[in-house]
């Protein structure tokens, strides 16, 4: 096992995994910015070491200098979390120079998951299912009109190097493909670094479907069964449950084994999520794989006992995954709310500042993932995240009720919060009968 770690992170992520470390005794070196300075979990770690100001060019995604903290450190290996550079092959290479073990998989894996072209490739040689569509990056206009005039209207433009988003634009006749397909691949472009694009098939009236699996270096993969993600405003995440409401048996087992499928066949060792977007007659199709820990990991772990970010440090210092998949079992609903630094009655506008009040919730079933303490100051810098609330119970209306009542319970002040919003979501009755699809809170908060 590995005498030192360093996290390359910032933040709830990097309070997590030192945890985790600490509880396998496994010191820890954080790096930090400018902006972090004052952050109260630094404390908590064995070293710190500040990497730059607070643009995160200037720090948490400058591969030198974390390397160089790295080495100055004297550390065996280097956990990346989730955002920044855990999905980056060149930082995974990086590590790899420098003899330094990287707690994720490959570049070579991340690069072959990670592009959602070559993942396709891959997915579809493996009979996991995929959306009709280009068969690589689309050229120019009329080859997207081509593939569009084949699948059928309408479809979307996807970035083949990123997601949140980002390069994507759905198109429900050709005139809007063609004053589309530019754009797109100006904004990955610049988003990614890389402007290639290409086209699928749009659903209507999706549900997010994905799934954790794991993998560890001989060749033994798991997964740990579905999470729901459908309530989400603009491709970005709000809240997230597992298992998915109403989803039939055999439609589970389908989706988790090609899942799992998918990783055996990528050589994939860490953790990862297999993301599907599934009709309403519960056919499933591939939309991504996130070849990191997924901010909603809590869900998964709270369902079957499984702590993911000790897994991913375990098969990283090259142990067997201790599980097979007959030992991995689901107990109980759990549900995850996201909980940002943001005002949903003046456009999500982020609230950075002082935080004078800071009281969480608990009680039985209640976890609370954060790093933020009442004297905190958010910083501007960064993802708005604030925290995750995560409740877990013996069914889905019991986890959303003992959510409601956790939520009652918060209280962030003065700065504005996503919490009124998840108390009026957690009483929102087609929400509570489950099942809704991924536009659904946009529709609602229009």
């Amino acid at each position: 096992m590995f005498k030192r770690i360093l996290i390359a992170n910032r933040g709830e992520i990097c309070l997590r995994i030192m945890r985790a470390c600490r509880e396998m005794g496994i010191e820890t070196v954080c790096v930090y910015s400018t902006a972090d300075k004052d952050a109260p979990y630094l404390r908590l770690a064995d070293r710190a070491i500040c990497i730059g100001t607070g643009p995160a060019k200037e720090s948490y995604l400058n591969i030198a200098r974390i390397i160089a903290a790295a080495e100055i450190a004297d550390v065996d290996a280097i956990h990346p979390g989730y955002g920044f550079l855990s999905e980056r092959p060149d930082f995974s290479q990086a590590c790899r120079d420098c003899k330094i073990e990287f707690i994720g998989p490959t570049p070579e894996a991340m690069a072959m998951l990670g592009d959602k072209v070559a993942c396709k490739q891959t997915a579809k040689a493996n009979k996991v299912p995929i959306f009709p569509g280009s068969e690589g990056a689309i050229e120019d206009e009329e080859e997207a009109v081509g593939v569009a005039n084949k699948i059928g209207y309408p479809v979307i433009i996807k970035a083949a190097a990123g997601g949140g988003g980002r390069g994507m634009r759905v198109c429900r006749n050709e005139a809007t493909l063609r004053s589309s397909i530019r754009a797109a691949q100006q904004e990955a472009a610049a988003a990614f670094g890389n402007g290639a694009v290409f086209i699928e098939k749009f659903l209507e009236h999706a549900r997010h479907i994905e799934v954790q699996v794991l993998g560890d270096k001989h060749g033994h993969a798991v997964h740990l069964f579905e999470r729901d993600c459908s309530m989400q405003r603009r491709h970005q995440k709000v809240i997230e449950e597992a298992p998915a409401p109403g989803l039939n048996p055999k439609k589970r087992e389908q989706v988790c084994e090609s899942a799992a499928r998918l990783i055996r066949a990528a050589k994939y060792h860490s953790a990862a999520t297999v993301e599907f977007l599934m009709d309403q007659d519960q056919n499933f199709y591939m939309l991504e794989v996130n070849t990191r820990v997924q901010v909603e990991h809590p869900v998964t772990e709270m369902i079957t006992g499984i702590d993911i970010v000790k897994a991913t440090i375990m098969v990283a210092a090259g142990h067997e995954l201790p599980w097979r998949q007959k030992d991995i079992t689901m107990r109980g609903h759990a549900m995850e709310c996201r909980i940002n630094a943001e005002d949903p009655d003046k456009g999500f506008r982020p609230c950075a500042g002082l935080i004078t009040r800071f009281e969480p919730p608990g009680g039985p079933g209640v976890r609370m993932d954060t790093h933020v303490v009442t004297g905190y100051t958010v910083p501007p810098n960064y993802d708005s995240m604030i925290g995750k609330l995560i409740c877990h119970a013996d069914d889905r209306e019991q986890c959303m009720n003992r959510l409601a009542r956790a939520l009652r319970e918060f209280h962030v002040e003065p700065i504005k919060t996503t919490i009124p919003l998840h108390e009026r979501l957690m009483q929102d009755g087609p929400f509570r009968q489950g099942g809704i699809d991924i536009h659904y809170l946009e529709r609602l908060l229009k």
